[in-house]
């Protein structure tokens, strides 16, 4: 009866460490996966990781050529195109005044008169001495009329014919004299009358009616000023003066080889620009020694009497134009020590250092006279992220 029981005991023995077994398989399989996931972690963590490059992003733009209008600017002063004093040229009395103070006059209007009546005396007195060596002057005609044939019939003597021929000429010179003095004295009179000698606006007078004028102290009696075409004055150094040879343009005189002129604008008062321009017509051909400069001159229409003679204004005058020009944005154009320089953008997003050739700067452009071509592309914006030869992404400005 024992022997059975046994045999179910071995038999559980063996139905034990079957299933020991399995459970042991199953705990292997289960740490090798966990070791392949977490080496697969470990892989994945530790593998160097894919970089995307960042390019510096800049704004761009192609260089183009145009026309460059080169100014300077000057002081300057507004002065009368015709500036006269009317003065009194004979002594007398102040009798009228024929104007209005500060109203336009014409040429040989009527301004003052002065007290004409010791000036027609003068008059009458010279015409009366005119008539009266007039009548002397034929008396010795017909002296010598007579004496000459006696004295080819040797009726009278060489003295009387002399005597005849000198009374004569001294007559006829009288007469010369007289009408001269009658001249004079005419002009004198005619200076009792003050007319304009020029068209334009007058100031006020300097002498009250009654006043003695005179050539004297007392002969300035009012101005007359043409402002209608004003002239403008102004200095420019004998540096700018330079430039301007260097260019060919000859400040003052006509030029037919260039379409375009020397002309000025002025700023006025209110920091407005006077809405005519003018051209310059005079330089002066000596430099000042002492300051450096010579003086320029321009003429400006001032149909509106905008413009008064005295006063002070900035100009602004055209020195230059240079055509076809190659011009960049200043902000553009990097300076150091070896030079100015500028990014150009190349095929595939290289940058090139490009040194350049800097002309001058007008507003916010520089010319550049060597080192870039028309067509080609530069940085304009975001040169300080570029080094010569790196990439770069362009954004059209």
């Amino acid at each position: 009866m024992a022997m059975p029981h046994d045999s179910e005991s071995g038999l559980l023995d063996s139905q034990k460490q079957i299933a020991m077994s399995k459970l042991n398989k199953r705990a292997i399989t289960g740490v090798v996966a966990v070791a392949v996931v977490a080496a697969a972690v470990v892989i994945i963590v530790l593998r160097p990781k894919h970089h995307v490059e960042e390019l510096p992003v800049v704004s761009v733009d192609t260089v183009r050529t145009r026309n460059v209008e080169i100014y300077g600017e000057f002081p300057g002063r507004i002065r009368a195109q015709q500036f006269v004093e009317v003065r009194a040229r004979v002594e007398g009395y102040l009798e009228k005044m024929m104007f209005e103070e500060g109203t336009y006059v014409k040429k040989d209007q009527i301004l003052f008169i002065i007290d004409p009546k010791q000036y027609k005396a003068q008059v009458d007195r010279a015409e009366a001495l005119v008539t009266k060596n007039k009548a002397m002057a034929l008396k010795a005609e017909r002296d010598l009329a007579r004496i000459r044939p006696l004295f080819e019939q040797k009726a009278s003597s060489q003295l009387d014919l002399d005597n005849a021929v000198a009374a004569y000429e001294s007559a006829k010179a009288d007469v010369q004299v007289s009408e001269a003095n009658l001249t004079e004295a005419r002009l004198a009179l005619s200076y009792t009358t003050v007319r304009s000698p020029i068209s334009g606006y007058i100031s006020e007078r300097h002498v009250d009616i009654g006043t003695l004028v005179g050539p004297g102290s007392q002969s300035l009696l009012a101005n007359v000023v043409k402002s209608d075409t004003v002239l403008v004055e102004f200095k420019m150094t004998d540096l700018d003066y330079q430039k301007c040879k260097a260019r060919n343009v000859n400040l003052g005189q006509k030029d037919t080889s260039r379409h375009w002129e020397p002309y000025v604008t002025i700023t006025l008062a209110d920091k407005s620009v006077y809405k005519y321009k003018g051209l310059v017509d005079f330089a002066d051909p000596l430099v000042d020694a002492k300051s450096g400069t010579f003086s320029v001159r321009a003429e400006m229409p001032n149909p509106d009497r905008e413009l008064l003679p005295g006063q002070f204004t900035n100009v602004k005058v055209l020195l230059d134009v240079r055509e076809n020009a190659v011009a960049v944005p200043t902000k553009a154009i990097i300076i150091e020590k070896s030079g100015s320089f500028i990014f150009v953008m190349k095929r595939g997003g290289i940058v090139e250092k490009r040194f350049i050739q800097t002309g001058p700067e007008v507003e916010n452009t520089t010319v550049v006279e060597r080192g870039l071509n028309p067509g080609e592309v530069i940085v304009v914006e975001g040169e300080h992220k570029l080094s010569h030869g790196m990439k770069a992404e362009a954004v059209r400005s």
